[in-house]
């Protein structure tokens, strides 16, 4: 890749006035950008990656990807051609994906708006994309007019799919629409379009739980397909590279403490590869910017996912009945993709837009319980362990610590004032690291909540990752429990070994050496599954098998010995302790990492048996969620001390 210098060399310094939209086309924007000094191949595809909105929009991108190590790159862009509708039904539609995202949560038809879908995915090259949008609006020039006004659309129901279908006879007009911007496409920017030859149709919802299949259903029918639609052409692309890779946003900022770390800005998207989810360890996923083309490992409790179309570029959209699109279809709403149809809305200094992070949080509905008797049956909490360091300050966050001598000496308030000592040294605080100031105080939140709330517990298991026994002993302290309650160490809780790097288990310390380092830990007990039995890289079903049935040896173990029993352990263990024991069958391997990144630190569920019967089911836990975020390290010199 050619150095920076080269890339800015004859820019000048100065910010660009924004163009206002449709006042160049691609050619006079390319011509401004080759007279600043940007090599072609490069304006091209800073132009076509932002919708060719402006001049500025293309060189924000140049400046924000100057370190992309696929700058250069001749790949071609996915496009894909829908019809979008607007007015009357888009706002029923939106209604419908807003009220079924609020009463069933996501399903895969949330992942991209309202459309039908009228060709594949294809691809084009970026000198081709202006001949592209001109065979579009060429060919929709030549329908307007004779583009049936109402498309008659009939409601499907499945197991697995709702969706509204257009009648068959408009739906091979739509074809044939479909067919001669395929023909245009061919003849004017020599690229080749496949119609969609399946039904033409409507996704309302897919691959949701059949338990919600009659609310959607309900919701669904209530749409009024009779309103009026002016249906808009919209072009869009999407980078090749990350067609199969799960989209995430950016909520937190992140500065990196490793050569091999991804700077995370808010508002940035992040795509990772559902190939190499769970290969790395617990907590750090790796995945490429949008904002800068940069790769590198993340902290996932610092994103979030979101819909695979936020990240699309829109190149065009032209309505059947005017020259100007319907105002309405920029103000759809935060849940159907609000700012798509300005692309990846990058801002002048070239982060996206705050206007994609349209995300809406639905509270918690929380059992309050009073008197003494408020958990008559048996009840499993389990709960994730509290902030890690090598999250928060990098995986090679002791080298940050120790001084001449090799000795711990804190840099930062978050960071433990003393380390227990390992047999191993400190190498062993590689595999096994503790939780940070920070991650204490949540634990001994979350235990203050569970004694405000009269909860008893009366047994505490932990994994013995010594994160997970800090915050048993945490939870404990808030709880006014500490000392009285002995915490029974169970390598059966640890989490999936294959999330563990190297060849082999951490070198976790023995029950002595955490009494030595003041840890309430019960020396008598004797596990269920001893670490001998764990094995590096297993397979998942061996993970969930083990977790399952540790799980039901603890509660055989406890019963008739006390109500409330704890499990202090990993994010994965809040679904793998509890989904088998409700009877059900586990997930896919894919679908459980998707929920296993959903759980924060001190994430907490709660599990009740149904009578005698030994099978439990979800409740509502007695303590409010805890909600936090992250903080930069504040150095005052660099900040307060300016020229």
């Amino acid at each position: 890749m050619a150095a920076k210098e080269d890339l800015l060399s004859g820019v000048p310094p100065r910010r660009l006035r924004q163009s206002r939209p449709g006042a160049l086309k691609q050619g006079a924007n390319l011509e401004l950008l080759l007279s600043m000094g940007f090599p072609k191949d490069r304006a091209l595809k800073a132009l076509v990656s932002t919708g060719g909105r402006s001049v500025q929009a293309a060189c924000d991108w140049l400046f924000s990807h100057v370190d992309d190590p696929f700058l250069d790159d001749p790949l071609p862009r996915e496009f894909v051609l829908y019809l979008r509708p607007s007015g009357p039904l888009l706002h029923q539609l939106s209604h419908f994906w807003q009220q079924s995202r609020l009463t069933c949560g996501k399903n895969k038809a949330h992942n991209i708006f309202p459309h039908i879908t009228l060709c594949q995915f294809f691809m084009c090259a970026d000198t081709k994309v202006e001949a592209l949008c001109e065979a579009l609006e060429t060919t929709v020039g030549q329908w307007r007019g004779r583009f049936p006004s109402l498309l008659p659309l009939e409601l499907y129901t499945s197991s697995s799919f709702i969706g509204l279908f257009v009648e068959e006879q408009v739906a091979e007009v739509l074809k044939k629409f479909a067919a001669d911007f395929s023909l245009e496409a061919a003849t004017q920017a020599d690229v080749h379009v496949e119609p969609h030859k399946k039904q033409l149709h409507v996704t309302l919802a897919y691959q949701f739980q059949p338990s919600h299949l009659s609310s959607l259903e309900k919701l669904a029918k209530g749409i009024e397909v009779s309103l009026s639609c002016d249906w808009l052409a919209v072009l869009l692309s999407r980078d090749i590279r990350f067609a199969s890779h799960e989209t995430l946003r950016v909520m937190y900022p992140y500065v990196p403490q490793n050569e091999d770390e991804l700077e995370l800005v808010p508002g940035d998207f992040i795509f990772i590869s559902t190939m190499e989810q769970g290969s790395t360890s617990e907590g750090w996923v790796c995945g490429t910017s949008l904002n800068t083309g940069l790769s590198g490992l993340l902290p996932e409790n610092y994103v979030a996912r979101a819909d695979e179309s936020d990240t699309w570029v829109f190149h065009g959209s032209h309505s059947f009945l005017s020259c100007t699109p319907p105002s309405s279809l920029l103000s759809v709403g935060n849940e159907v993709c609000d700012g798509l149809l300005d692309g990846p809305f990058i801002d002048n200094s070239g982060s996206i837009s705050q206007r994609q992070l349209g995300v809406v949080c639905h509270p918690m509905q929380v059992l309050r319980v009073t008197g003494q008797s408020q958990l008559p049956k048996r009840t499993l909490f389990v709960c994730r362990h509290g902030e890690r360091m090598d999250v928060v300050f990098g995986k090679h966050w002791l080298s940050q610590c120790l001084d001449g001598k090799g000795r711990y000496v804190r840099t930062n308030l978050n960071m433990p004032q003393t380390l227990p000592l390992r047999a191993g040294g400190y190498r062993d605080y590689d595999k096994d690291a503790p939780i940070t100031v920070f991650g204490s105080t949540q634990a001994r939140l979350v235990g203050a909540a569970l004694l405000e709330s009269n909860t008893t517990i009366d047994f505490v298991y932990c994994s013995p990752s010594l994160r997970c026994v800090q915050t048993a002993q945490n939870i404990l302290k808030g709880m006014q429990q500490e000392g009285r309650r002995k915490i029974r160490v169970e390598p059966g809780l640890f989490e999936w070994t294959k999330w563990v790097s190297g060849s082999s288990l951490p070198a976790w310390m023995p029950p002595s050496d955490l009494i030595s380092a003041n840890l309430s830990v019960d020396t008598t007990y004797r596990p269920h599954i001893p670490v001998s039995k764990l094995g590096v890289s297993e397979s998942y079903d061996t993970y969930i098998s083990r977790s399952f049935q540790v799980t039901k040896d603890i509660l055989l173990e406890c019963k008739n010995m006390g109500n409330a029993v704890l499990i202090v352990a990993h994010a994965s263990s809040l679904e793998a302790c509890t989904r088998q024991i409700q009877g059900l069958s586990p997930q896919n391997a894919k679908d459980f990492v998707q929920v296993v990144r959903k759980i924060p630190y001190l994430g907490f569920c709660a599990c009740e048996e149904k009578g005698d019967t030994g099978v439990w089911q979800l409740v509502d836990p007695p303590i409010l969620p805890l909600t936090h975020g992250p903080n930069h390290s504040f150095s005052w010199r660099e900040t307060l001390l300016q020229d």
